[in-house]
């Protein structure tokens, strides 16, 4: 299914940099953009696909949303899962909405909370290649294993695929399961919930458990 064609592209190459409009990216398969912050082949926020009529809808300025990608098409109508085909070469898994988080509050006020899911879809590179402006946007279907928009569903997926005998220290399961750092806070709470299994699964950097620390290897080609 053609869902029409890319309209812009941006990058960050470092944190204090704001995104850049580029004429190209090269995207690596399974690592995300070269030379790109979110560059990571243990997250699955590989890049953010938004779309051009939230821009317009919302009369936000370039860039505001923090997106690589800017699609003619409605990202919210995106379903996890879902590999798109870009151009000739590249193929982006979708896994999930990106959160509207109270940064975009700087933004315009109460953005966060008007903008809800329209945020943008946050991607993995499957296969590799170059992706200019312009490239048409193919939907291929549902190829993939989804991954659900809730948190606490995505934490308690990794944890499952920790393989036994080993552990998984919190910060390494925050990035895996695709949230902030920040969340570490929640997860003595969220892991007291789900039971004495996932307790003991997950530990803080400080644990004097001696089992091994896994870091993510196999994840998203498990699930």
């Amino acid at each position: 299914m053609n869902l029409g064609r890319v309209v812009g592209l941006a990058a960050r190459t470092s944190k204090a940099a704001a995104p850049q409009s580029v004429d190209s990216l090269r995207l690596l398969p399974g690592a995300g953009i070269e030379d790109e912050i979110h560059a990571d082949p243990h997250s699955p926020r590989q890049l953010l696909l938004a779309s051009r009529d939230v821009y317009k809808d919302f009369g936000l300025p370039p860039h505001a949303l923090g997106e690589n990608l800017l699609l003619e098409t409605d990202t919210a109508c995106l379903r996890s899962g879902t590999v798109l085909q870009i151009g000739d070469q590249v193929q982006l898994r979708m896994m999930f909405q990106c959160e509207a988080c109270g940064q975009l509050d700087a933004v315009q006020p109460r953005l966060a909370t008007r903008i809800g899911s329209r945020r943008g879809m946050l991607a993995r590179v499957l296969a590799g290649g170059v992706i200019r402006a312009g490239d048409t946007v193919r939907d291929l279907g549902v190829l993939a294993q989804p991954w659900l928009d809730d948190w606490r569903e995505r934490v308690r997926r990794v944890l499952d695929a920790v393989p036994e005998g080993s552990v998984v220290e919190y910060r390494v399961l925050a990035r895996l399961a695709g949230i902030q750092s920040s969340y570490c806070r929640a997860f003595p709470r969220l892991l007291a919930r789900l039971g004495p299994y996932y307790m003991a699964t997950a530990v803080t950097a400080q644990s004097p458990a001696a089992l091994p620390r896994w870091q993510g290897e196999g994840l998203f080609e498990q699930y």
